[in-house]
């Protein structure tokens, strides 16, 4: 959110992702779904859409944009005629600068809509792709890859796509981590994960079919939904708006996809249905008395033998159908899904915690959801039950205010009964599972300039968590200000998290309080240079006050051909506790949410340089010094060193 506002978005420069990674921080989403939510953006990116024939749906799939900024964008047209310049964006009052900038990055401009789709021979003839290779090189030296790792300590990636415009995509992607074999042992066809997808669009009544990897999102995702999750910052800008439907996927995370067929049928103007069929594999740790699955492991890790024992030894079957209906502002739809295990899933529920996880080997679940979406506000809700009969329920108010005010107000209830393998929405506790809260957002422009945003959740928990043995409660709340110039934006934001954990003697529950605080400044005098000040202060009040501040230092610079971007910050914290996040600028498709405490510098400098009009070289290098310690990390990633440093190779080739 601070780094929505940015200079406008230049091809390849993926300004999108400061702003991408600033959500992804403060809603602290792991790997996978920073990881999917970028897959959709680039492949957005890659393919812009015709700002002046996209539908509803299409626009709805830019997580940035609210209920009400879409159908003002759809009344523009409608009333003055199709877009002739982006420009143009500035008439439609409710985007704000963040949001149009933005937005450039994933429209153009065409003319108007066309009485019949492009055949799908020319577009074939018009098609674009790329090839892209990454590998990163570390210059140190983990205890595993001394003894213990099955393969070298290199990290490297293949991605190729091929658009022919919005008609066909294809996608294949293969990735290794550093310490797992290559060529070698269970890998012996290379590579140890590899994804494709060929998705079609517009074949008659067949509106989108995919074949290969892909995630599935309908309702509010209380029965299904395997893409990213709506966090709180992603509500806050969205409007309580999850993306939807069916999506072809080639992200290199190993947790949450599909594998199979997935197909959605326009039965009419009004009423879709679409159909999903999966069956693929996962790892798991296995009971050692009876084979079952005691826990399905989604790190995608094969380095030690133990890891590699695990990979692929389980799989599933899963069906899921979706009728939806939308006219004239309403909308209701039904959704039912169903996953089979090949063994049975037996969690150790001796933990209570555990008690009610995931046990068998079939789950049924079916949800309804409904909404009208109106110009100045919205109401859409789910209702979804398991096989047991057991709810989760969440419904969400939007509301378009005047004197540029926008609430969203959001509750949800899931019962600490109710399963669903699929399932992922709106929560604190990370689960669709034993949970009931309010959320109340609220986003301020007083002027042009000005923006303020604030929301605050609260959440109480039946059933015993981890690390929390009897019913409890927490709260998260953010106030955030921008004001932003033609060059140049200064932007504040304080978050304040509450939660409860048991004491040492487990006998009753101490309240944790996290503070953190972050001033940034951008700057952007000529468009040629960028520049991002930043401080992130950060109080763990665990017992003791744990302390932490990070300063740090970004600047880029564009000079024909060669783009440059360096990065220095200097952290100090107390302890773990009192760690920060801080954005770094990194290759395509590639980045790392390193989390960032103790007492050390981290700095990288990173160049582009592009080769004619097809070729593209980025090369990164970057360092991590600890003053405080004389080896980092542990076990078999410990190395005797107080320093980490990394070369990341990535070459790109479009046709």
């Amino acid at each position: 959110m601070l780094a929505a506002a940015a200079p406008p978005c230049a091809a390849g420069e993926h300004e999108w992702e400061a702003w991408l990674d600033d959500i992804a921080t403060l809603e602290e989403w792991d790997a996978a779904g920073r990881e999917q939510a970028c897959d959709l953006l680039c492949a957005l990116e890659d393919s812009p859409m015709d700002i002046n024939a996209a539908t509803r749906e299409e626009l709805e799939q830019l997580p940035f944009l609210t209920g009400q900024q879409v159908s003002d964008i759809q009344e523009h047209i409608y009333r003055h005629g199709p877009f002739r310049t982006l420009a143009e964006l500035q008439l439609i009052e409710s985007l704000d600068y963040a949001r149009r900038r933005l937005l450039q990055c994933f429209v153009r401009v065409g003319e108007a809509a066309p009485e019949a789709q492009q055949p799908l021979g020319e577009a074939l003839r018009r098609g674009h792709g790329d090839v892209t290779g990454f590998v990163r090189l570390p210059l140190y030296e983990r205890r595993g890859d001394r003894n213990g790792y099955l393969g070298y300590k290199y990290k490297h990636w293949l991605r190729a796509t091929f658009a022919a415009g919005d008609r066909l995509r294809l996608g294949f992607s293969a990735s290794q981590d550093a310490g797992e074999p290559f060529f070698s042992g269970k890998n012996a066809l290379g590579y140890d994960f590899y994804s494709f997808f060929a998705e079609l669009r517009s074949l008659g009544s067949v509106e989108r079919l995919v074949v290969g990897r892909y995630t599935v999102s309908f309702g509010m995702g209380l029965v299904a939904n395997t893409g990213f999750s709506l966090g709180k910052a992603s509500a806050l800008a969205s409007l309580g708006r999850p993306p939807a439907g069916i999506r072809a996927t080639a992200s290199r995370s190993a947790a949450s996809y599909l594998q199979g067929a997935a197909a959605t049928l326009r039965l009419s103007r009004a009423l879709r249905l679409s159909a999903f069929v999966s069956y693929r594999p996962h790892d798991a740790t296995l009971n050692k008395d009876d084979g079952t699955a005691a826990t399905i492991v989604t790190s995608g890790y094969h380095r030690t033998p133990t890891e590699m024992g695990k990979k692929n030894n389980t799989h599933s079957l899963t069906a899921g159908i979706n009728a939806a209906f939308r006219a004239s502002g309403f909308h209701a739809g039904l959704t039912a899904a169903y996953t089979r295990y090949d063994r049975d899933l037996k969690p150790n529920t001796a933990t209570l915690y555990r008690r009610h996880y995931p046990s068998g080997n079939d789950f049924a679940n079916i949800g309804l959801d409904y909404g009208y979406t109106g110009h100045a506000f919205s109401l859409r809700g789910e209702t979804a039950i398991n096989r047991r009969g057991c709810v989760a329920t969440i419904h969400a108010l939007s509301l378009g205010l005047p004197a540029g005010l926008s609430a969203v107000l959001l509750h949800r209830f899931y019962s600490y009964r109710y399963t669903a393998i699929l399932a992922s929405s709106f929560s604190e506790g990370g689960r669709v599972q034993n949970e009931n809260g309010v959320y109340l957002g609220l986003n301020w422009h007083p002027s042009a300039r000005w923006r303020l945003a604030a929301y605050a959740d609260y959440a109480r928990f039946a059933w015993p968590r981890y690390r929390v043995s009897l019913p409890s409660w927490a709260s998260d709340n953010m106030l955030e200000a921008a004001f932003t110039a033609p060059a140049f934006t200064l932007a504040a934001r304080y978050r304040l998290r509450m939660r409860q954990r048991d004491n040492e003697r487990k006998t009753a529950l101490d309240r944790l309080a996290d503070h953190k605080l972050r001033l940034a400044l951008t700057l952007w005098p000529e468009g040629r240079i960028t520049a991002r000040t930043q401080a992130d202060l950060a109080m763990a009040a665990h017992g003791e006050a744990e302390r932490g501040l990070m300063v740090s230092q970004g600047v880029g610079a564009r000079l024909g051909w060669l783009r440059l971007y360096g990065f220095i910050g200097y952290f100090r914290t107390d302890g773990y506790d009192a760690r920060l996040y801080v954005y770094e600028r990194g290759p395509l498709y590639s980045f790392a949410s390193a989390a960032y405490y103790g007492h050390g510098l981290r700095y990288s400098l990173m160049a582009r340089a592009d080769v004619g009009r097809r070729l593209s070289v980025i090369l990164k290098a970057g360092a991590t010094t600890h003053f405080d310690r004389s080896t980092t990390g542990s076990g078999f990633q410990q190395v005797d060193s107080p320093t980490l440093a990394d070369i990341d190779l990535q070459a790109r080739w479009s046709f």
